[in-house]
């Protein structure tokens, strides 16, 4: 590397993965809500829980101005599919977080009709799946890329690598708000609060560019999923986890050098285990987030775009 140019990669100052929670009770919160944490002074790692989401957020906030240089990763759809928002008349992805804002999400995740009848193209217990988003219907209900994530034969054909990592569990509809994988719940609680992130002063990717490499850097957001990230395990299984820790931590240098602290948490919780694994591939890649720029495409620009390495 010439005495002029610049390491790229040493500029990320901080990675945060978050693995959130929808769930409504603080203790809840509190209890399932983790992020992982590198922050390069010093190459440390560590995990973090006990916060709510609004706590979490203000945290972020905070370290932001500390380090502007800093990625977020949040495991959760950062908007809906853009036949959705168009009926809402949200011209742009922030329109329609401040619709959610407003009292619509909140009125999306009810369970029983008020005073203005339940959207019943939210489902979960005990309300089952609209017709219109069974069988050939589903792919309506998901975002472009819900569909380029699930396991596909085109997925199998040109990226079996992807495919494995997928196996098991796949990208289920933000519509759905209840029930094995759903994402609805925890993605409509957390929309109103990337809107606080954005006010703050973070950049949202593909919405935005990254702003992450320029004199006046700002703090970059991205959606994610962890199994994209973790790959195929059984991670609600301990002596999974300790035996995928154990591999990586043989083999990767820095899985290695992980404190036992760290991965004593990761080991104790499924939500530990996803928010430092996360963490860790965020970091691997993390020369990627400098060059992410706005997408050109007028789906995605409502829809948004799940982040994974090489994207």
């Amino acid at each position: 590397m010439s005495s002029g140019s610049v390491d790229v990669e040493s500029q990320v100052e901080r990675v945060v993965a978050v693995d959130w929670s929808g769930r409504v009770d603080l203790a809840g919160q509190r209890r399932h809500i983790w992020a992982g944490v590198w922050t390069r002074a010093g190459n440390k790692t560590t995990l973090e829980a006990g916060r709510t989401r609004e706590e979490l957020i203000a945290w972020l906030i905070e370290m932001s101005k500390e380090t502007p240089r800093m990625v977020v990763g949040i495991d959760c759809c950062f908007s809906y599919p853009a036949w959705f928002l168009k009926e809402h008349e949200c011209r742009t992805v922030f329109d329609f977080w401040k619709h959610v804002a407003a009292g619509h999400g909140e009125r999306w995740l009810a369970r029983e009709a008020g005073e203005i009848a339940r959207d019943e193209r939210f489902w979960g217990a005990p309300h089952k799946r609209p017709a219109e988003f069974s069988g050939a219907g589903l792919e309506r209900s998901m975002r472009m890329t819900d569909v380029e994530n699930k396991i596909t034969p085109k997925m199998l054909n040109e990226d079996p690598e992807r495919a494995a990592k997928v196996k098991g569990i796949t990208p289920k509809s933000p519509f759905q708000i209840g029930g094995s994988g759903s994402v609805g719940t925890g993605s409509l609680r957390a929309i109103p609060l990337l809107l606080h992130l954005r006010e703050a002063g973070f950049r949202v990717w593909p919405f935005e560019d990254s702003a992450l490499g320029t004199k006046e850097p700002k703090p970059l957001l991205v959606e994610m999923y962890t199994r994209l990230l973790t790959g195929a395990v059984a991670k609600s299984n301990p002596l999974a986890r300790k035996a995928y820790m154990d591999a990586r931590r043989k083999a990767e240098p820095e899985y290695a050098r992980l404190s036992r602290g760290v991965v004593a948490k990761a080991l104790g919780s499924e939500d530990a285990f996803d928010a430092l694994v996360c963490a860790m591939e965020m970091v691997r890649d993390r020369g990627e987030f400098m060059h992410l720029q706005r997408t050109k495409d007028a789906t995605l620009r409502l829809e948004g775009i799940t982040w994974r390495p090489g994207i």
